[in-house]
């Protein structure tokens, strides 16, 4: 008996010169060729001789299944799809009836899936060259996703800086989305942001928009257009949209000498490690300016900070910054040493607001994975499962105590010593403080801890 195939074919914009030797070559061994109507329209000169089956816009999962069951009678089946069949297509919801069917790769059934250009790859080069650093595609289609997981896609790439390209933007039904988006993306993004909003790339009714990100919402787009968004470096010139690479950080120009400090081949003076010391170089310029605050100017998450500055209590000096990482699981033995501390500041943060109690060290508890504190006026507890790092912290004279972030590196709370009237810190609890980050505390080790970078 012959064995069956499913060859998912992307065939890209769907004019031949654009397609694959191996698009063509996977429609032409098929006996049975399965597409939504528009597909098939689009490579019907192809098709000739061919048993075809057409299937609706929401007939996906029907499509998987006719593929799975004619392959089980023995015929090769080219799924096709315009684009790419593995970039919102039909390869994953393919494999996923495939595999509730139980097939694995090992089956008879054979299955290949053959890539071709998607649609931001096409309409990016209609318009210039858009997608030349980090780029990242969010579709706007909320059918099958939940609107609050879009919208936080959206945020997440607009804060990211992201080229962002925008598929299934509108459709007769839904009009809000691409508004609502546009919204998302203003509140990071400047309102003259170049945006290309391209229907139909490569196709007979080709119609493409150079437009700005205020605007965008305003323009003529439906189902078969794909908007792309530039990030902070992107610029339109001469009917071109395109975003830098970055040489420009580098050299003088483009073709230039590298500036001062800078090495081809090399990390910029700004990469990891010359980040970090920027980071400190920053703290010893400004040394009234707190963590928080340092963690704004160069918005990043607190931890990302702390372990620019991460050390040992050897390494302490009294103008420097002194990070020193611990687990949380160590909350429970630290308590015992935090109760030497006398009297603390808690300062709390969720959301917008901000917290600061005057608490006795003595007060604090450890039961049931929570930490516990209960006062006349106010109860704190707080949820050691949330806490991912915990911090031993000395700025200067300006503050000593412990800090714990999350797993995004954002400040949770923190626990600091107090000084007396006249401005000074206990000498036996500065001693307990510094006894406890020298037994718990560690260097943070670059590639062993996760500090929410």
């Amino acid at each position: 008996m012959k064995t069956g195939k499913i060859l998912m074919v992307g065939f890209g914009p769907g004019a031949t010169e654009h397609m694959t030797y191996r698009a063509r070559a996977a429609i032409a061994e098929a006996d049975v060729v399965i597409g939504y109507s528009t597909y098939i329209k689009l490579v019907q000169d192809l098709l000739v001789g061919k048993e075809i089956i057409r299937k609706g816009m929401t007939e996906e999962i029907d499509r998987c299944v006719e593929a799975y069951e004619q392959a089980c009678q023995g015929k090769t089946v080219a799924l096709i799809s315009s684009g790419d069949i593995g970039i919102y297509g039909m390869a994953g919801p393919t494999y996923e009836v495939l595999l509730q069917a139980g097939w694995t790769p090992e089956s008879e059934i054979r299955v290949e899936v053959i890539p071709g250009a998607s649609a931001l790859n096409a309409c990016a080069s209609l318009v210039g060259a858009p997608l030349t650093h980090d780029f990242c595609s969010i579709s706007l289609s909320d059918l099958l996703t939940p609107w609050p997981v879009i919208a936080q896609r959206l945020r997440a790439a607009a804060r990211g800086d992201f080229v962002i390209a925008l598929y299934n933007p509108k459709s007769g039904r839904r009009t809000q989305q691409i508004v609502e988006a546009q919204r998302l993306l203003l509140e990071y993004r400047d309102p003259g942001t170049p945006v290309a909003v391209v229907k139909s790339a490569y196709r007979r009714r080709q119609h493409i928009q150079l437009v700005t990100l205020e605007t965008m919402a305003d323009q003529e787009i439906g189902m078969l257009t794909t908007v792309l968004i530039g990030n902070s470096s992107t610029f339109v010139r001469a009917g071109l949209m395109v975003t830098p690479r970055g040489y420009t950080n580098k050299y003088e120009g483009l073709t230039g000498e590298a500036k001062p400090g800078e090495q081809a081949g090399r990390s910029l003076t700004l990469g990891l490690e010359g980040w970090k010391e920027f980071v400190r170089v920053y703290l010893q310029t400004y040394p009234d300016h707190s963590l928080r605050q340092v963690a704004d100017h160069f918005d990043a998450p607190l931890a990302q900070i702390l372990e620019a500055v991460a050390g040992t209590p050897e390494d302490d000096a009294p103008d420097r910054v002194l990070a020193c990482h611990f687990a949380p699981a160590e909350l429970e033995h630290l308590l015992q040493e935090m109760h030497r501390w006398g009297k603390l500041r808690a300062v709390v943060r969720h959301g917008g607001a901000v917290a600061e109690l005057l608490i006795s060290a003595r007060d604090l508890t450890f039961e049931s994975g929570r930490l516990n504190l209960v006062h006349e006026y106010f109860h704190l507890h707080v949820d050691v499962s949330s806490l991912a790092h915990g911090w031993f912290v000395r700025q200067g004279t300006r503050q000593a105590g412990i800090y714990f972030t999350d797993a995004h590196g954002d400040f949770v709370v923190s626990f600091l010593l107090t000084k007396d009237g006249e401005g000074r810190w206990s000498a036996e609890e500065v001693k307990s403080f510094y006894r406890a980050s020298a037994t718990m505390g560690t260097k943070m080790v670059k590639g062993k801890e996760g500090a929410g970078a």
